[in-house]
Order: structure tokens, then C-alpha cells, then sequence
């Protein structure tokens, strides 16, 4: 009882700190989805635009992907694990890598189906029947597109997610001067084949994505208007003419382009889809796919006083503006306990709201039909897979008139409030698993609401929020910049302090994570629970060669460590499914993950040989499973979930390391530094997490009082495994040769693992702790969104908080703004740009500002090891340490004021400060409290 009330006291305590104005809120609607504010409960994500007149709530259900259970590797594959490492042994990477994107990748959805059938339709669409310019018939039911559309035409209204044929048609006019003359039609790229004609001529084809110039005859071109049609046949994802705009031209064969005006191509073109139903494409994964979208239509008013905004310390986004002297106000949050996304629609006169609700969505396997008088139904169908999903949207009104006409609309007259509920389901069960039935699922979640007042779910909803939220609060003080909209405060960063930004921020990252990591539900994938396009960026899915690891790296630091399941979760699944994979491709017991997984739990290498196969994702993960437990201190944790899965990845590598024939050493082959440099043998980062691995099983063996003799032996290869090697340059060498290019700006920075998130390079290694911070100065401090949050750690991570701040400003900065190109930073709903969106820059740009903070790694827990000196004054309360350990800690000019440390299990804690050593024994439940200089309060 005693160590329950101290924890509700501290947590009571936080909940009145510092944790008003945590708002992101903006003068004008959303124009873009990067502009739209998060909402979620782990399971359905909505994006609200907050449109005067048209508002657009796009939505998303965490278990609606492509593809369906299936095996993922490829029986049979070790048969040429030892070529492919004599090939990389003899320095004969191409070679290497060539047999094994040939024998060793996974397999693909429909590979065996697909040459065949994509064969025959192709043959179809080129004989696509003419005369072609009879298609262009005024008749004809065009549409309009501006082209060229550089990222495919998927993004672009009309043809979102649109695979297949489709043909494109402009006019253009020769001058008197170019008459007679042959000319050349420059189209630029063009995704796949494409066959293009002017006027009844066929001038030419391509398949591939090679740029486009062909000859028209002058016999072919008439005077006056001639007419130019490109149909282009797409397979998968970018579609189109998707060069940039100054490759579309017309001009004279041999001309000057110095002395010549040439006809411009980058216009508005007619185009109408030919077939959008080619052969499925084999994919090595699934894709996220967006669910739909809730449009609600307002009559046309002259509104003023417009404010939007997303109140993150409750959870719940709002939309208020006045129009014929009436305040309309609109309140939108998705609940965890009831399991609905809630719009709530207010006017402070009565039956002024009058509205029409819409379903819409990508998918052409679609349809709506009404339930009763108050509730309309979506029905959709991914293209690609076995999934399908259901949403019900119910209206609630007092006052006014409800019609739901033509099964696709709800028309709402004159109404005093407006309640809009939307659920969703598909048949997903499990990875193995897709009886379940969406339908039923909805009309349980709607039956349980049926006799809840709006207030009653909006109260459940935020405490339920709240009791993850309210454990950590952060207050780093605040200037005039804090007034600011947000949009307007991303734009200032840079220039003018902003400490509470630097609040927002981080409690924005924690606002995502309980957003979109409920237990129950799958983890967050790349863009967390929310994705507006059928061809998401890399799939949205899970990469697991960092991405998916840094969107866990708060939930410890942070306080949010309850909503780790879903990571747990995807780790029992992974070590189930990763057994096949090492038996199948490395003919070796355990489990092994490569660098990308989806909903269906695929471990095999993917995409292609040249960083595809890499061997330690499954390693990494188990580190996060060794950091819970030591977080935490959970036994049961550590003995039935935690434990069996690291042993697991342990005995793959016991099996599979090699002797190095050079050096000796225990290497991992073949593998990659990931996405950098190609297949090879031994790179740095395999080394550092296989070492980790090891030292960990062992550490929890010996907790455990379970398995000495493995133990043993992995004690013993640990220190046979190829070490971290200082380099020509004074760098740690990225692989195990001396061949890092020290004017390399890639964006991943693998050989820094062993910096963070590990910890074998560190204060106590000083010559290599010197070398990992010429590599981070060789690497430079650009980069995309993530890379940035990485660089914050580690540079946090080496006590180097004047740099790590350095980095916390590039990730802060405008990502589409400025140039008018997206780089890497912050959109101006604060999502991470890679560029495009991705969540993890997010989390790990949150878990950066704890690494600031405090760290917990080594022997003790070290208070402000990187404050930086931009953040002078400031506290934090419910930041936690290895140990279980919870600290409350505050600063002034830099210097620490006093500490809180709340003991959760009872060990001993060790605090240091800069040269202040204090160890202390404790007891659990039990808050202990020191100024300054580590003296008792």
C-alpha cells in the first residue's frame, strides 16, 4: 500500500507540472495530409483536415494490409550459402552478390504466376486496337492531369494507387519555321512501357525507365493541330511521366537548343484509365494500406476567428470559427476503451448544424450500403491480398432532421449537436489467421456505445489517455515564441529560442506512441497507424534494420513502458516464423530476421542481395527485449517471453558465425552494413549486436540460474567475435577492411550501434569513443529525418550535448518549406520527413531529449551527462532509469538543482554527477531526494 500511494503522489504530482499549453494548433485548415493533425487509439488512426466547408477525415485501421499468410523463405536456399561466401572471401562482390539475388532471397507473392500472365496482358494493351486517336473523341469521358507527375502518378487525384494502362493525349501546333522538319518529343521517364503516336502514327515504344526521345517524321505531322497520345502501361507503384518538367519538349531534330523556343509538354493532359486490372505484381512484402475517408460537407459560410488545433496533453483535436455571428466548434479523438473515432459537432445557436457525411476510399472493391436510419456501412476490398475490412459510421443528433440517401450519404438539417462515431474492422486475426468477421466486429462496438452519452466516452477516452500521458511531464522553460502557431514556431526554431517547443516536441512523440502502440494491436509500423496512399513509401511497413527498433526507443526513458506489447508481440511472431528462415537459408537452429517484416511475420531476405541479406534484426530486437527487462527489473518478463527468444537468436549465430580465413576471427556471412556498401563479409554493426546478443543471454542466464553451459559458450565466442577496428583515417572502420570514404555522407551510420543504442564504445573505451566521433564528423550532420534522431543519441550518447542540440535543430527544421524541395525535418504537423513521412524521426528524436537528460547505461545513473547549453534551465519528472529506478530532476544555469529518485524494485542505485559519486541501497517503493552535490534532502 505504502508503495502505491508514493507512486500516486509522484504521479499526481506530474500531472500538475508543466503540462498546459502542450497544444499544436494553426490560423487555417490543413491543404495537405502533412498539414492534417493525428489522432489514434493504437488501432484506428484518422488524420483531420478540418476544412471550413469541406472537411476530410482520412482514416486508417492498423491490421488492413495487401498480401495474405504465406511462407516467406526459399526452401533449400543454404545449398549455396558456401559460394556465396567464398565468393565474398575472394573479393568477388558482384559475382557474390548476383547468386544470391538469384538462389538466396525470399520468395515473392505470385512469382509463379506472374511472367505468364503479365506476358499476356501485355501483348493486349499493345494491341490495343485503333484508329488511336478515335479514343479522343470529344465524346469521350476525359479527365484532366498536369504532367509530368515526378512521383508517380498515385499521388494524383483521380489515380491514387492506379496500376495498369492508361492513356494520356495533349495537342500541339508546329510553327511556320519548323515546318517540313523532323521533331523530336523529348517525354523524360516514363514508368514502365510506354507506346506513343502522333496523330494516327505510332512513333515509338519503350519498356523500362530510360528517358523518352523519339523522331516524328514531318511526313506525319499535319498543319495546324496535331495530336500527341502516350499510353503508358504501369505494373506496380510509380506510375506516369514521372521526370521532372523540363525533359517534356518538342523541338526541331538537330536544333540548337540554345537558339530554339521548343513546345513545352509540362501541362494540363487529358488522360482516361485504359484497364486498371493487370497481373498482380510480385511483391517480397505486404503494404499498409489506408482504409478511407469521412468527408463532411457544410454549407458555404463567411467564416472568421478560424483556429485549429491538437491538444496532446488529452488527446483531442478541435476546429472552432464563427460565420453569421454563430461560433461553430468541432471536437474529434479516437477512444481506446470504446474502440470508435468521435466527431462531435457544436453551434452556440441552436439548429444551425446541417451537414451531409460521406464515405470515400481509394479501393475499387467497394461499397456502402445504410444499416438503419442512423448508420451507413463501407465495405472495401484491398486489390492485392486476402483481407477485406468494414466501417460503420453512425450519427447521433439532437434536434434537427437525419437521411441517409442513395446507401452513400448522410444529409444532417438543422440540428442543435451532431455526433458522428466511426468503427472499423477487417478479418485479420493473426498472421496465420483471417477468419475474423469485420462486420460483426462494428456492430459490437456500436452496440456498446448505443446508451453512452457523448460526455461519458470522451471522459473514458482521456483517462485512459491520461494514465499513460500523465506519467512524465518536462518543463524547459518558455519564451514569446511559445504564442506562435505551430507552423510559424517550426519556421522561427532555428532563430529565436523556443525551449517549450522543445517540450512540445517531445511530449508530441510520446502523444504518437500512445497513439499507435496499444497492447492487443500491432506495433507501430513506418508512418505509425496513419497512411493516405495504396503504394505507401516502402510499403509503411516494418524495417528492421533500425526503423522499427527507434520507434520503441522512448517507451522506456519515457515512461511508456507498459505500451511496449505490441513490440513484444511482433518479436513472439518473429521467432516463431525466423526459425524457417534459419533452417531454410543458413541451415542453422534458432531464429533470424532480416531488414523488413510485415503484418504477415516474413523474416526472409528481401528486395535485394546487395542490402537485403542481413543477418541481425532479430539480434537487435532482442536488445530492446534485454533493455525492458532491465528497465523494469520484470522477472516473469525476462524468464516466459524475454529469455527464450534471445536464446533463440544466440543459437542461430552460435551456428552460423564463420572463421575468417584472413584474421581468424568469428565473422557473420554474408550480410551488409546496412543499405551501404554492398554484400559483404563481417561488417562492424553484425559484430556489435552479435556481442551485445551474447553478453545479454548470458547476463539473463545467469539471472535466471538456467543454462550454464550455453552460457558458457557464448562467453567464449564473445571474445573470438572480429573486434571494432580503428581505421587509416583515425575512424571506426565501418567493415572489417579499412575501406570507409571519408567524404561518405550516407545516411545510415550502422558502426555507431555500438554507441547507441548499445554500449561497448563509451566513456570507459576512449581511443575508440575518439574514432566513432571522427566517423559522426567524416559522416557529417545532414541527413534525413530519422538519421538526424539517430545522430541525436549518439551524440547525447558521447556526452556531447552542444552537438546533439546542433542535431535537435535540423530535426526541428522546416522540411517543405524554404527551397520548396522536402528535406529532412519536421512537416508542419510535426510529422518526421525522411522525406517522405516517417514516424520513427519522431520517436527517435523524443527518446534524444531523455539521452540528454539522463543515461543509465553504464555502472550508474549519470544526471545532465549532454545538457546542452541552449537548455539552461528546466525539470523533468517521471524520466526513468535501468534499475527501475523513476527520477524528478531539476536545473538552473546549467546546473543541477535537485533529484528525486523513486526506487520501483529495490536495488542499489549509483548517481553521478559530473565528478560526484553517490551509491545508495534502497527500498522499493521508497523515494529518496539530494540537491546539487548529492547530499540527502
Amino acid at each position: 500500500m505504502q508503495f502505491a500511494a508514493t507512486l500516486l503522489l509522484i504521479f499526481t504530482t506530474i500531472i500538475t507540472h508543466a503540462q498546459t499549453d502542450l497544444k499544436l494548433w494553426y490560423k487555417q485548415p490543413s491543404v495537405k495530409w502533412t498539414d492534417a493533425l493525428p489522432i489514434g487509439n493504437g488501432r484506428l488512426g484518422g488524420m483531420i483536415f478540418g476544412g471550413e466547408t469541406e472537411d476530410r477525415i482520412q482514416f486508417n485501421e492498423n491490421t488492413l494490409w495487401t498480401g495474405g499468410p504465406r511462407e516467406y523463405q526459399r526452401n533449400g536456399a543454404y545449398k549455396y550459402l558456401p559460394q556465396i561466401r567464398k565468393l565474398l572471401a575472394e573479393g568477388k562482390q558482384k559475382e557474390a552478390e548476383s547468386l544470391a539475388m538469384k538462389e538466396f532471397m525470399g520468395t515473392k507473392s505470385h512469382e509463379f504466376t506472374y511472367a505468364a500472365d503479365s506476358a499476356a496482358w501485355v501483348k493486349k494493351m499493345l494491341a490495343y486496337d485503333g484508329p488511336i486517336m478515335n479514343h479522343w473523341s470529344p465524346k469521350r469521358n476525359t479527365k484532366l492531369v498536369a504532367l509530368p507527375t515526378e512521383q508517380g502518378w498515385e499521388t494524383t487525384p483521380g489515380l491514387e494507387g492506379v496500376d495498369g494502362s492508361v492513356g494520356f493525349y495533349t495537342e500541339f501546333e508546329v510553327p511556320d519555321e519548323w515546318k517540313g522538319k523532323n521533331l523530336v518529343v523529348s517525354l523524360g521517364r516514363v514508368r514502365d512501357i510506354d507506346v506513343t503516336w502522333v496523330n494516327e502514327f505510332k512513333i515509338g515504344t519503350t519498356n523500362g525507365t530510360a528517358y523518352r526521345k523519339y523522331i516524328i517524321p514531318a511526313s506525319n505531322l499535319r498543319w495546324g493541330i496535331n495530336g500527341l497520345f502516350v499510353q503508358v502501361l504501369n505494373f506496380n507503384d510509380k506510375g506516369g511521366l514521372t521526370s521532372n518538367a523540363k525533359e517534356l519538349m518538342i523541338y526541331p531534330e538537330g536544333a540548337d537548343m540554345k537558339m530554339v523556343k521548343p513546345i513545352r509538354l509540362d501541362k494540363s493532359w487529358n488522360y482516361f484509365v485504359i484497364d486498371a486490372k493487370p497481373p498482380t505484381f510480385p511483391k517480397y512484402n505486404a503494404d499498409y494500406q489506408p482504409f478511407g475517408d469521412v468527408y463532411l460537407q457544410f454549407p458555404h459560410q463567411n467564416v472568421t476567428d478560424y483556429k485549429r488545433d491538437l491538444n496532446i496533453s488529452n488527446a483531442t483535436a478541435h476546429v472552432s470559427y464563427k460565420a453569421n455571428g454563430i461560433t461553430y466548434t468541432r471536437e474529434y479523438f479516437s477512444s481506446a476503451p470504446d474502440q470508435v473515432m468521435a466527431i462531435h459537432l457544436t453551434a452556440d445557436k441552436p439548429g444551425n448544424i446541417s451537414l451531409k457525411a460521406i464515405y470515400k476510399t481509394l479501393h475499387s472493391d467497394v461499397h456502402t450500403w445504410k444499416i438503419d436510419d442512423h448508420t451507413l456501412s463501407l465495405f472495401i476490398k484491398p486489390r492485392d491480398g486476402v483481407l477485406q475490412g468494414v466501417s460503420y459510421l453512425r450519427v447521433k443528433n439532437n434536434g434537427g432532421k437525419v437521411v441517409i440517401t442513395d446507401n452513400n450519404n448522410i444529409t444532417i438539417t438543422g440540428a442543435n449537436e451532431v455526433i458522428l462515431y466511426l468503427t472499423a474492422a477487417t478479418n485479420f486475426k493473426n498472421y496465420h489467421d483471417i477468419s475474423g468477421n469485420p462486420e460483426a466486429i462494428c456492430k459490437k462496438q456500436l452496440a456498446a456505445i448505443a446508451n453512452k452519452s457523448y460526455a461519458a466516452i470522451r471522459s473514458a477516452h482521456i483517462a485512459d489517455y491520461q494514465k499513460y500521458f500523465n506519467t512524465f511531464s518536462i518543463n524547459l522553460g518558455k519564451t514569446a515564441s511559445a504564442d506562435l502557431p505551430t507552423d510559424e514556431r517550426i519556421l522561427q526554431f532555428a532563430k529565436t529560442p523556443d525551449p517549450s517547443f522543445v517540450s512540445l516536441y517531445t511530449q508530441y512523440g510520446r502523444y504518437l506512441f500512445i497513439s499507435s502502440s496499444r497492447p492487443g494491436n500491432s506495433p507501430s509500423n513506418l508512418q505509425g497507424i496513419w497512411n493516405d496512399l495504396l503504394t505507401p513509401p516502402w510499403g509503411s511497413k516494418y524495417t528492421t534494420n533500425i526503423n522499427l527498433q527507434m520507434n520503441y526507443w522512448p517507451a522506456e526513458p519515457l515512461n511508456l513502458s507498459a505500451l511496449s506489447e505490441p513490440f513484444f508481440s511482433i518479436v513472439d511472431d518473429l521467432s516463431k516464423t525466423g526459425r524457417a528462415t534459419a533452417k531454410e537459408h543458413y541451415n542453422a537452429p534458432g531464429w533470424v530476421l532480416h531488414h523488413n517484416t510485415d503484418i504477415w511475420r516474413g523474416t526472409a531476405p528481401v528486395n535485394a542481395s546487395n542490402h537485403g541479406i542481413w543477418q541481425t534484426g532479430g539480434a537487435w530486437l532482442c536488445h530492446q527485449l534485454w533493455e525492458h527487462y532491465l528497465f523494469t527489473q520484470d522477472i516473469n518478463f525476462l524468464h516466459n517471453r524475454a529469455y527464450p527468444e534471445m536464446k533463440g537468436a544466440a543459437e542461430f549465430f552460435v551456428h552460423n558465425l564463420v572463421k575468417d580465413p584472413k584474421t581468424g576471427y568469428f565473422i557473420s556471412t554474408p550480410s551488409n552494413s546496412p543499405e551501404h556498401g554492398g554484400l559483404v563479409a563481417g561488417p562492424t554493426m553484425d559484430h556489435q549486436i552479435i556481442r551485445d546478443l551474447f553478453k545479454n543471454c548470458e547476463a539473463a542466464a545467469k539471472v535466471l540460474g538456467t543454462d550454464t553451459k550455453f552460457a558458457d559458450t557464448l562467453k567464449t565466442m564473445y571474445a573470438q567475435i572480429a573486434p571494432n577496428k580503428i581505421g587509416r583515417a583515425g575512424q571506426l572502420q565501418e567493415w572489417l577492411e579499412d575501406k570507409d570514404d571519408t567524404t561518405d555522407t550516407h545516411r545510415h551510420v550502422s558502426h555507431m550501434w555500438g554507441v547507441y543504442p548499445g554500449n561497448e564504445i563509451n566513456m570507459q573505451t576512449p581511443d575508440m569513443l575518439r574514432s566513432a566521433t571522427k566517423s559522426m564528423q567524416f559522416r557529417g550532420d545532414d541527413g534525413t529525418g530519422w538519421s538526424i534522431a539517430w545522430k541525436v543519441n549518439i551524440w547525447a550518447r558521447m556526452h556531447q550535448g552542444d552537438h546533439a542540440w546542433l542535431m535537435f535543430t535540423k530535426l526541428l527544421s522546416p522540411a517543405d518549406v524554404v527551397t520548396g524541395k522536402e528535406k529532412g525535418g519536421v512537416y508542419h504537423n510535426l510529422f518526421d520527413a525522411h522525406p517522405p513521412f516517417q514516424i520513427d524521426g519522431n520517436f527517435g528524436g523524443a527518446a534524444g531529449v531523455s539521452e540528454m537528460l539522463v543515461q543509465s547505461q553504464g555502472d550508474g545513473i549519470e544526471l545532465l551527462p549532454a545538457l546542452p547549453s541552449a537548455l539552461p534551465d528546466g525539470s523533468v519528472k517521471g524520466l526513468c532509469a535501468r534499475g527501475a529506478f523513476v527520477l524528478n530532476i531539476s536545473w538552473k544555469q546549467g546546473q543541477l538543482q535537485q533529484v528525486q529518485v523513486l526506487s520501483k524494485s529495490g536495488l542499489k542505485c549509483r548517481l553521478i554527477y559530473k565528478d560526484k559519486v553517490l551509491n545508495i541501497p534502497t527500498q522499493k517503493g521508497k523515494t529518496y531526494t539530494f540537491n546539487g552535490d548529492l547530499k540527502v534532502l
